[in-house]
């Protein structure tokens, strides 16, 4: 089973963490892939912990590196800093990467994409939009890249 490692802001808030990372985490198994989140993985000490910054900071690293690929939400203006090291982490691993983004605001003085051109570097230069998400929907969509990853053997 692949692996994907979803980069999300969303377990800083205790409705999003409620509502919203269930279903990304849902949509991404129903395609067959073991997701890991890393709130739900390397959060469970206790932030009072002498140290529990740069052990939670260690295991989302390790996760990104051992993981086959990532799936990083990039909401707000600009997207979370913590999803923005470890999208940069996969790109610099060579790490398949997935991109999602439903907030329609534009973050980019560049008119091809969306947000800073850094952010695509991981993806292909032909078809990037394939492997770039602008709803919910799109995620299962088997025109889309990450349908087809999941798919490959």
């Amino acid at each position: 089973m692949k692996t994907i490692y979803l980069a999300n802001p969303y377990g800083f808030s205790e409705q999003q963490r409620g509502t919203l990372l269930p279903l990304f985490v849902k949509v991404l198994e129903s395609l067959g892939l073991e997701v890991w989140e890393p709130f739900e993985r390397n959060n469970q000490e206790a932030n009072l912990t002498e140290g529990w910054a740069y052990r939670i900071g260690q295991a989302d690293i390790r996760d990104v590196a051992d993981a086959d690929a990532i799936f990083a939400i990039l909401n707000g203006i600009p997207p979370d800093e913590g999803v923005m090291v470890e999208l940069g982490a996969a790109i610099a691993l060579g790490k398949p990467t997935f991109l999602f983004r439903d907030d329609h605001r534009k973050v980019t003085e560049c008119e091809e994409y969306p947000l800073n051109l850094m952010i695509f570097t991981g993806l292909p230069e032909e078809s990037w939009q394939d492997w770039y998400y602008t709803s919910f929907g799109e995620i299962t969509s088997p025109q889309k890249a990450l349908v087809q990853w999941a798919r490959d053997e």
